[in-house]
């Protein structure tokens, strides 16, 4: 998996990050309130440690982002991460699509 992350993205989490610091970076495939595990949305989270037991970390051009292992099925081998500034999120697209158009970041 690669992910990539576009130069605003980068500056609107650090942004966030200075206000949490030591906190680390996780793209979540949040299933909470989905109905079933194949409706999930993709998430930026900030979260004070990684899980080791389940999260495979990749390295980007940001630095380590964790993945839960269990749902890297979901998501393609090239992903970016971009911020729209119309929309004021982040979106997370591969070659062939746009995952999440309003992707947030939630501190956890």
């Amino acid at each position: 998996m690669n992910i990539t992350f576009a130069e605003k993205a980068m500056e609107k989490i650090d942004e966030v990050q200075k206000t949490h610091p030591g906190y680390v970076l996780k793209l979540k495939y949040d299933t909470e309130g989905c109905g079933c595990v194949v409706s999930g949305v993709p998430a930026l989270w900030l979260v004070k440690e990684h899980e080791e037991a389940d999260i495979s970390i990749v390295e980007t051009n940001f630095g380590s982002v964790g993945v839960e292992k269990s749902k890297i099925v979901f998501m393609d081998e090239q992903l970016t991460v971009d911020f729209s500034e119309s929309s004021n999120t982040f979106m997370l697209k591969c070659p062939s699509q746009i995952l999440n158009p309003r992707m947030t970041l939630v501190v956890k």
